[in-house]
């Protein structure tokens, strides 16, 4: 892995686990992107070190995450079953959905590099569940509603 992309794939985990922290503690996003840029992003720690960040890529996810919510919502709840909308679902999986939804909506990244790097997010947190594969189809959903485009096959 390049080391553009690991910090790519970083700052998509951060963002994750910013946007959690944001929800679960009722907290600014501006103060978790402080507090992730200034003592997560390379830190190291007794349980080891953590990987440097693309600051850009985590700072406009957690922008675009926090401005275009409601819409980012609303489009995860299309590609849910009905009997779970988005307040139901595990809250990673919520913070999964926005900062994904964030990058597909306003990102510059391919849907398909999109889908692949956080269904790899989801593996990090849910490594024995069934959570990865949901990501996938809920994110594959969103991805083909928002860019169909990318999804036709080439002639």
């Amino acid at each position: 892995m390049t080391d553009k992309k690991q910090m790519r794939s970083a700052a998509r985990l951060y963002a994750v686990q910013a946007l959690f922290q944001t929800e679960q503690l009722d907290v600014s996003v501006d103060r978790v992107r402080s507090e992730f840029e200034d003592h997560r992003f390379g830190a190291t720690y007794e349980e080891g070190e953590f990987a440097e960040g693309d600051t850009a890529l985590f700072r406009k996810t957690l922008d675009t995450a926090v401005t275009w919510q409601a819409k980012i919502d609303q489009l995860t709840d299309r590609a849910l079953v009905a009997k779970w909308p988005i307040d139901r679902i595990d809250p990673v999986l919520r913070a999964l959905f926005r900062a994904a939804g964030a990058e597909l909506l306003k990102g510059d990244a391919p849907p398909k590099v999109v889908i692949v790097e956080y269904v790899d997010v989801a593996k990090a947190f849910f490594a024995d569940g069934r959570e990865p594969k949901f990501v996938n189809a809920v994110l594959d959903h969103m991805a083909r509603e928002l860019k169909p485009e990318a999804f036709k096959p080439r002639a």
